[in-house]
């Protein structure tokens, strides 16, 4: 429904409901758009780890190991608030 009240002639309450129907509607599109932004990270980031971040197992030196614990760092505080762990334990 992509017709607009008349707030002349509508009751306030349709009004309302209306704009409340808008608002959730908005907040959907928004969400969706959110988790494909999240989703293409993710397989980005497991395309990543599935090659090994790119390091040859020859050539590893404690400068990909601090790259990684950046990432896993990162990683953790992500986890640690969507599982409500860590500092976001309750």
């Amino acid at each position: 429904m992509n017709t607009r009240l008349n707030p002349i002639t509508t009751p306030r309450h349709e009004l309302r409901a209306e704009k409340a129907r808008r608002n959730r509607e908005a907040a959907l599109n928004a969400f969706i758009g959110k988790k494909a932004e999240i989703d293409e990270m993710l397989a980005r980031l497991q395309a990543l780890s599935d090659d090994h971040f790119n390091a040859h197992p020859d050539e590893v030196n404690w400068a990909d190991v601090g790259t990684l614990e950046q990432y896993a760092s990162l990683l953790k505080r992500i986890t640690d608030s969507a599982f409500g762990e860590g500092e976001h334990a309750e």
